[in-house]
């Protein structure tokens, strides 16, 4: 039976443990036949270890309908030290969060969700699932529920019927309650990958990896990917 447009969902999929959580709730509300799941590759560093990561989760979760879409012109524009190799990924510092930092790709999740509402119309489907995360984070402006909010209105007055909707399940959540329920929903950790700068060990030293090492600390679990230098991190909480 074909999924309703109400009963169908589009995830937006990094590869990364948020956005893989995200991935497995939508799989829990939806079914995985009616999840389909977007991959933005943009230049970034990381890139082929994340479509890796992005194949990899979609085949545990059983999701079948994938996409990925290439958007160069983030490298060309560049400004962020994901995808200019001229500017170091920095290590994590005392204040993570305090202020925007150099890994921010301006406006990126903007051009994510247009990608994913255009997808959504030609698919039928009414929601769309992102990994947005705002505590405990790197400080990135287009990860405030404010902006969710005004994308919502953009999407209700810019698309044919108005009733795709995004949904941020994640947002207010810490990082370790966010390990804790990818855990309860059996979400695939082993597979993603957060790291900024790395492809074959995580850093361990950057923003990402120091967020996500105190997560599973946190949680009190094991986080099951390679790491560089795990004893390195500096623990600033």
């Amino acid at each position: 039976m074909v999924p309703s447009r109400e009963n169908r969902a589009v995830v937006s999929l990094s590869g990364g443990m948020d956005s893989c959580v995200c991935a497995a709730l939508a799989v829990r509300d939806f079914g995985s036949d009616a999840v389909a799941a977007l991959h933005i590759s943009y230049g970034q560093r990381t890139e082929a270890r994340e479509q890796i990561a992005f194949q990899g989760i979609c085949e545990r979760i059983g999701i079948n309908q994938r996409l990925i879409v290439r958007t160069p012109f983030f490298r060309a524009i560049g400004g962020s030290a994901l995808t200019d190799k001229q500017i170091a990924v920095p290590e994590a510092g005392p204040e993570i969060g305090a202020q925007i930092p150099v890994t921010y790709v301006p406006f990126r999740n903007a051009h994510f969700l247009s990608a994913a509402a255009s997808w959504a119309e030609v698919l039928g489907a009414e929601h769309i699932y992102i990994g947005a995360v705002q505590q405990d984070s790197s400080g990135y402006p287009d990860c405030r529920p404010e902006f969710y909010q005004a994308f919502n209105e953009v999407i209700r007055t810019g698309t044919k019927q108005g009733r795709i909707r995004i949904e941020t399940p994640l947002i207010a959540l810490r990082k370790s309650e966010i390990v804790t329920l990818g855990l309860e929903l059996g979400a695939p950790f082993d597979l993603t990958w957060s790291c900024y700068s790395r492809d074959d060990q995580a850093c361990g030293s950057c923003d990402s990896c120091v967020l996500r090492l105190r997560a599973f600390a946190a949680a009190g679990a094991m986080d099951p990917i390679p790491y560089l230098s795990q004893a390195a991190v500096p623990d600033f909480s």
